[in-house]
C-alpha cells in the first residue's frame, strides 16, 4: 500500500519528469553560454530528447511515460493556443479591401497577397507530393502536401524583430503570409483529419460550430468589457487568484473539450481558435498577460512536447526507404524550399527580386506546426513512420538554414539612417525639426499652405508642399518602413484621418501623434499610433520645473551640447561583456539598460547582451563613438 494524504498517492515516479525538466532548463543555458542564441532551443530539445529516450528513460514505468505523454499533449495544445494568440487580428481586419482593387493596390495588400501566396504554395506542394509518391510510398498525397505548406511564425517573427523589420511593409507582408498559412493550414488539417478518421459525414459540418462559438464569445467579451466584470478582473489579475490566467485556461479547455466531443482530430483547431479569440481582446494588457502565458507554455509544457518528440523519434524508421533514403531527403528538402521561394516572386515588383527571394527562404523555415501536423498524420495513417521521421529532420534543417540564407540575401544596411516626416509646419513642428537635426536625423516637413511652406524653406529646413491625406505625398518622399511619421496637423480629426490613411495604405507603424482628450486617444489607440498626451506632458513638465528644475533645464536647454540617445547593441563582440570592460568614452555616461520589456540601472559588473538598448547621455562625438562600437 502506498502512502496517501487526502487521497493523493505519493507513489508516482518523478525521476522521468525531473530528467525532462532538467533538459528543458539546461538547453537555453548552454545556448547562452556558447553564444548560440540564434539556434532555436527546440532543436536541441528534440536532439536531447532523442538521447535521453535511448539512455535515461528506458527503465521508466509505463505509468510515468503516460504522464509525460499527457504533459506533452498539453504542451502541444498550449503551442497551438499561443500560435493563435500570435496572430495580429487587428492587422488582418485592417487589410480587408474596402474599395475596388487594381494591380498595384492588390500587391500592396498583405492579406490578399498572403492568400494568393498560400494558394500557390498549396498547388506546388500537391504537385511535389505527387512526384515524390512515384519514388516512395505515400499513403495520403493530399495530407503530405498539407504538411509541406506549413511555415513557422515562431522563427520568422524573431528574425524580423531582431532586424527591426516587423513594423514595415516588407515585414508585415511576410508576417501576414505566415499568419494566413497558419490559419488555413490548421483549417485544412482539421477537415482532412476528420475525413480520414471518420469519413465524409454530415457531422463534419459540426466543426463550424466552433466558429459560431468564437463569435458568441467575442460578442459576450465585448459586453463584459464595459461592465463591472472588467473592474473585478483587473482587481484580481495580480492577486493570488491570478484571475486572468485562470480565465485563459478556462477558455482553452472550453474549446478543447468541445473539440474532443466533435472528434480528437478537431482538438488542434479548438486550441488554435481559443488563442485567436483571445487575441481580439489583448491590446493594452497584452504584454503582461503574454509574459505569464509564455512563462507557463514555453517555461514548462511546450519544452516537454518537443523533448518527447525527440524521445519518440526512431531513426530506424528511415530504413523503410532502403536505397531511396538520400534521394528522398534531398528531393524533400528542395521541394520544401521551392514551394515557398517560387510564390515569393509576388513580392518582387514592390521589394525587388532579391528581397522577395530572401523572404521566400525565410518563409520556408518550419518548426512546431510541421512536427505537429506530421505527428497527427502518423496517428491517422496518412503518412508512414519514415516520412514522419523525415519531416522532423527537415524541421531541424530548415529552421537552421533559412534565417542564415535570409540574412545573407537581405543584409541590413547599417549606413541607412531613419528619416522623420513631420506632417504640419507649425512652430512646434519646426522646433522639433531643428532639435532632431542637431541629433543628425534627416527631417522633412509636409506643409499644405504655400505661405508657411516658403517661411519654413527660408529657415533652411527641408519641406515639401503636400496634403497629409494624399497618398502621393508619401510616394514622393520615398517612405521607408524605418521612417518615423509625426502627425501634427493642428486638427485632431485630421490627425486621425491621416493616421488611418497611412496605416491602411502603407501598413506603416512608426506613427506618432498627439492626444487632447479621451475620445481622440481611443481613436488613435485603435490605429496603434504612439500617443503623446498633451495634458500629461504639460503636467510632467511643470512637475519637473518644481521638483527637479536643474535636471530639467540641463536636459532641455543644453541639447546642442549634450544629448540623450538610445543605442542598440548589435556587435557580437560586446555580447557577455561587463560594463566596466566596455570603457565608455569619457564624455558620455550610461544611464539605463533596456532588455526586452525590462529596464535596470547598470553597475560595473552588469553584463551587456546583443539586443540590449543602452540609454546614454553625453556629447555627440562621444555618442557617435559608442554607436560605432556597439554596432561593430
Amino acid at each position: 500500500m502506498g502512502t496517501y494524504l487526502l487521497n493523493i498517492s505519493f507513489d508516482f515516479e518523478y525521476l522521468p519528469l525531473l530528467i525532462v525538466v532538467a533538459i528543458a532548463w539546461l538547453v537555453p543555458m548552454l545556448l547562452s553560454v556558447m553564444r548560440l542564441q540564434r539556434i532555436p532551443a527546440v532543436i536541441l530539445e528534440i536532439i536531447a530528447g532523442f538521447f535521453i529516450g535511448r539512455y535515461l528513460l528506458v527503465q521508466s514505468s509505463a505509468e510515468s511515460m503516460e504522464i509525460l505523454e499527457f504533459l506533452a499533449l498539453t504542451g502541444f495544445i498550449f503551442l497551438m493556443f499561443l500560435s493563435g494568440l500570435e496572430i495580429n487580428t487587428d492587422q488582418i481586419i485592417a487589410s480587408f479591401p474596402r474599395r475596388k482593387l487594381n494591380l498595384p493596390g492588390f500587391l500592396k495588400n498583405p492579406l490578399l497577397v498572403g492568400l494568393v501566396f498560400f494558394i500557390l504554395t498549396l498547388s506546388l506542394s500537391y504537385a511535389g507530393a505527387t512526384a515524390l509518391s512515384a519514388i516512395v510510398f505515400v499513403p495520403n498525397v493530399w495530407y503530405f502536401s498539407l504538411i509541406m505548406v506549413t511555415t513557422s511564425v515562431g522563427i520568422i517573427f524573431p528574425v524580423l524583430k531582431n532586424r527591426g523589420e516587423t513594423l514595415g511593409h516588407y515585414g508585415q507582408m511576410l508576417i501576414m503570409a505566415a499568419a494566413v498559412a497558419d490559419i488555413l493550414s490548421i483549417l485544412l488539417f482539421t477537415f482532412t483529419a476528420f475525413i480520414i478518421g471518420k469519413g465524409f459525414r454530415p457531422e463534419l459540418l459540426l466543426v463550424f460550430a466552433l466558429f459560431i462559438l468564437v463569435y458568441i464569445f467575442y460578442i459576450l467579451g465585448r459586453k463584459l468589457e464595459t461592465t463591472i466584470f472588467r473592474k473585478i478582473t483587473f482587481q484580481l489579475s495580480h492577486a493570488a487568484s491570478q484571475i486572468s490566467i485562470r480565465g485563459t485556461l478556462l477558455l482553452i479547455l472550453v474549446f478543447v473539450v468541445l473539440a474532443q466531443i466533435l472528434g480528437k482530430e478537431v482538438i488542434l483547431l479548438g486550441a488554435f481558435l481559443s488563442g485567436l479569440l483571445l487575441s481580439f481582446f489583448l491590446h493594452k494588457e497584452r504584454s503582461l498577460l503574454m509574459i505569464k502565458l509564455d512563462g507557463m507554455g514555453f517555461g514548462f509544457f511546450i519544452p516537454v512536447f518537443f523533448i518527447m518528440v525527440g524521445v519518440k523519434f526512431d531513426p530506424a524508421h528511415l530504413g523503410e526507404f532502403d536505397n531511396t533514403l538520400i534521394p528522398f531527403l534531398l528531393m524533400l528538402l528542395i521541394l520544401l524550399y521551392l514551394v515557398k521561394v517560387l510564390p515569393s516572386f509576388l513580392w518582387a515588383r514592390i521589394f525587388g527580386r532579391k528581397r522577395a527571394i530572401a523572404g521566400g527562404f525565410l518563409m520556408a523555415s518550419r518548426l512546431s506546426l510541421i512536427i505537429a501536423a506530421s505527428t497527427i498524420g502518423l496517428g491517422l495513417g496518412a503518412i508512414t513512420e519514415g516520412i514522419n521521421a523525415s519531416f522532423v529532420i527537415m524541421a531541424v534543417i530548415t529552421c537552421l538554414i533559412s534565417p542564415m540564407v535570409y540574412n545573407n540575401l537581405n543584409p541590413i544596411d547599417r549606413k541607412k539612417g531613419r528619416k522623420v516626416v513631420i506632417i504640419g509646419g507649425s512652430s512646434t513642428g519646426v522646433l522639433l525639426a531643428r532639435r532632431l537635426q542637431v541629433h543628425g536625423r534627416t527631417v522633412i516637413i509636409v506643409e499644405h499652405e504655400e505661405r508657411r511652406y516658403k517661411e519654413i524653406k527660408q529657415k533652411g529646413i527641408s519641406v515639401v508642399m503636400g496634403e497629409g491625406t494624399d497618398v502621393h505625398t508619401y510616394w514622393k518622399l520615398g517612405l521607408q518602413s524605418s521612417d518615423y511619421i509625426v502627425v501634427h496637423s493642428g486638427n485632431d480629426e485630421e490627425n486621425i484621418r491621416i493616421c488611418e490613411m497611412i496605416r491602411k495604405e502603407f501598413h506603416h507603424e512608426n506613427l506618432i501623434s498627439k492626444s487632447t482628450g479621451a475620445k481622440i486617444e481611443q481613436a488613435l489607440k485603435r490605429l496603434n499610433v504612439e500617443i503623446m498626451d498633451v495634458r500629461r506632458t504639460l503636467a510632467a513638465t511643470i512637475e519637473n520645473l518644481i521638483l527637479r528644475p536643474g535636471t530639467y533645464h540641463a536636459m532641455v536647454d543644453t541639447y546642442e551640447t549634450f544629448n540623450v540617445e538610445e543605442i542598440t547593441i548589435t556587435n557580437k563582440q560586446v555580447e557577455g561583456m561587463q560594463v566596466q570592460e566596455f570603457h565608455f568614452h569619457k564624455d558620455c555616461m550610461l544611464i539605463l539598460v533596456q532588455r526586452g520589456i525590462y529596464k535596470f540601472i547598470p553597475h560595473g559588473e552588469s553584463y551587456l547582451k546583443r539586443g540590449d538598448i543602452i540609454i546614454m547621455f553625453g556629447t555627440e562625438a562621444a555618442l557617435e563613438d559608442t554607436r560605432i562600437r556597439c554596432s561593430g
